[in-house]
Order: C-alpha cells, then sequence, then structure tokens
C-alpha cells in the first residue's frame, strides 16, 4: 500500500495481530521479531499477543523486542484481558520498550515522517442489523458503555495526532463488517462494532488495522479509509509489511 508524496518520504510497517504467544515459543517468536530488522521501520501489534493473558507469556514477547531497536506499539485483545491481569501483561511489555496504547496515542518520527498512532482495544456491539441496544438489563449497558468509551478514546486520540504526515488507528476488535466476511454472520456482533467507524470517518487516518476475525477478510474499507485485518491466522504469515509514503498536508485547527 502506497499513497503518493513529493517528499519521497516512506515508512514501512510491520503489523500482526493475534500472535497468542506462550511458553515455550521463545525461539520462534524471537525470530519471527528479529527477521524484521532491515524490512520495517515500525511494529503496530493488534491485540491478542498472549494465549491466555499471564504475565509469563508477555514475557516471552517482551524478551522478542528488547533489543530490537525498532518502535514497538501494540494494543491488547480480549485474550490479554482473559486472566484481567492487563495492568501486569503492560507493564511486562513496557519494561522492554513495547508502549501499550489503551485509549490513547502516541507520535514516533520515523524516517522524517511524524507518524501518528491511535490505539484502543475497541470492543463488540454489531452492525447494521445486529446492533447491541443501550437498554434493557444494566450489564447489557454496561457492555454498551464500554464500547462508548473505546470510541470517545479512537475520536480523542485521532484529535491529538491530527496533524501527523501519517496517521494509524490500531485496534483488536474490527469496526467494519467488510474484513469479517468469512466468519460465521452469528458472531460478527462479538467481533467488533460500526460504532467505532465514527471517528475514523470523520477524522480520515491513512489506515486502520485490527485483529480477531482469525477467518474474515484481509481488506475492507471505512469510506475512503482502508482497514485491514492484519490476524495472523488469516495472513498467513508472521507480518504483513506495508509502505506508507507522503506528507500529509496540515489539517485546520480543530475548535
Amino acid at each position: 500500500m502506497e499513497r503518493s508524496s513529493d517528499s519521497g518520504g516512506m515508512i514501512r510497517v510491520a503489523a500482526a495481530g493475534d500472535i497468542h504467544v506462550r511458553e515455550g515459543t521463545e525461539n520462534r517468536v524471537r525470530a519471527s521479531f528479529a527477521a524484521l530488522r532491515g524490512r520495517a521501520d515500525l511494529v503496530l501489534l493488534a491485540g491478542d499477543l498472549t494465549t491466555c493473558g499471564d504475565s509469563a507469556e508477555a514475557a516471552v514477547l517482551a524478551e522478542a523486542c528488547r533489543d530490537l531497536e525498532l518502535p514497538v506499539i501494540a494494543v491488547l485483545g480480549n485474550h490479554d484481558w482473559h486472566q484481567d491481569r492487563a495492568d501486569e501483561i503492560s507493564t511486562v511489555l513496557s519494561d522492554a520498550g513495547i508502549l501499550v496504547l489503551d485509549r490513547d496515542s502516541t507520535i514516533v518520527e520515523v524516517n522524517g515522517l511524524q507518524v501518528g498512532v491511535v490505539g484502543a482495544k475497541g470492543f463488540v456491539g454489531g452492525f447494521p442489523g445486529s446492533h447491541l441496544p443501550d437498554f434493557g438489563e444494566p450489564a447489557l449497558r454496561m457492555v454498551y458503555a464500554e464500547a462508548t468509551a473505546e470510541v470517545k478514546g479512537i475520536a480523542r486520540g485521532l484529535q491529538e495526532v491530527n496533524t501527523c504526515d501519517v496517521r494509524i488507528v490500531l485496534l483488536h476488535y474490527a469496526p467494519t463488517d467488510e474484513t469479517l466476511v468469512g466468519e460465521p454472520e452469528g458472531i460478527w456482533a462479538f467481533l467488533g462494532t460500526d460504532r467505532m467507524a465514527a471517528p475514523i470517518r470523520e477524522h480520515e487516518p491513512d489506515m486502520v488495522l485490527h485483529g480477531h476475525a482469525h477467518v474474515g477478510t484481509f481488506e475492507g474499507s471505512i469510506g475512503s479509509v482502508p482497514v485491514y485485518n492484519v490476524s495472523v491466522p488469516l495472513i498467513g504469515k508472521d507480518f504483513w509489511i506495508f509502505e506508507l509514503s507522503g506528507v500529509r498536508e496540515a489539517a485546520p485547527p480543530v475548535h
């Protein structure tokens, strides 16, 4: 994927989701990340970094990235939250230099370009014909509220990186059903929600990455914004390398 430019600046983004690291896979995981040297400028991990949300599993990933000398940015997924130890996992990863985003953003300089990455786990909620409502039992409304918080985090992050040369949204759950095609339609409501599409459509980042849908579809879109499902079981390789080139014209101030 390329965006034309007069500047000639280019970045190579290595992306993957659902890597499901576990103890005993140290050599394979280390080799897969080491192979990125010279092939990528930035690594983005779209959640489900661990198999069961254990900090010992996170340590396997941490050691693979500790001396990588590439910026690594990640969001957590549902597997990483399974034992409700997300804070521990984030700490283990952060200690190794991996930046874990949770409804926030960061700006990194890569090859002279300012790259803004907005990161959120995202959440369930459904798509046209299967939206979960903000009505009824408190437990159901809590699910709706959790998705609302994710949407607000995405919107806030996109405002924060508004003037960056390249802007990327990194999620775990899908913000469009186009990248879910191939999964049973009966479970789409649990694989994401198009409620996350609203700030993406408004701010038009350069691309959106997500995982979670292991047998979905690689490419979709939200308006003019390309959306890629980089779940490792789907892409069939350790990482997908995207090439992004060009400098975005400065956006007008947000009032």
